[in-house]
């Protein structure tokens, strides 16, 4: 990745749309084919202090044991759980798990962590 972060909806579309899931509701789908270890874009929002709809937590590595919340506010927050997922999150950054084709549902294992 050359430093550039996609966040804004705009930015993200080039790699993802929103659409009706078969998991549930409404899914993230890929727009191109994604090279597994591929960068698909960063959660975006505010800072959480509760858990609701659309809040992702990830750990601290200065304090796992300190979770840090963010509620969604762009394309993101539409992933879906299954296990596996063929996404991650690194912090909140999200990667390709492996090849994901045009038009697949991107996923994430809701379980994984620390």
């Amino acid at each position: 990745m050359n430093g550039d972060k996609r966040c804004t909806d705009a930015q993200l579309r080039r790699v993802v749309y929103v659409a009706d899931s078969g998991i549930h509701g409404t899914g993230l789908f890929a727009s191109r084919e994604i090279a597994a270890g591929e960068y698909i874009g960063t959660f975006h929002g505010p800072p959480a202090t509760r858990d609701g709809m659309y809040v992702l937590w990830v750990f601290d590595e200065d304090d796992p044991r300190q979770p840090v919340g963010r509620s969604g506010r762009n394309l993101l927050r539409y992933i879906n759980h299954e296990s596996p997922g063929n996404a991650a999150f690194d912090g909140f950054d999200l990667y390709a798990c492996c090849v994901i084709g045009c038009d697949q549902e991107i996923t994430i294992d809701y379980a994984s962590g620390p």
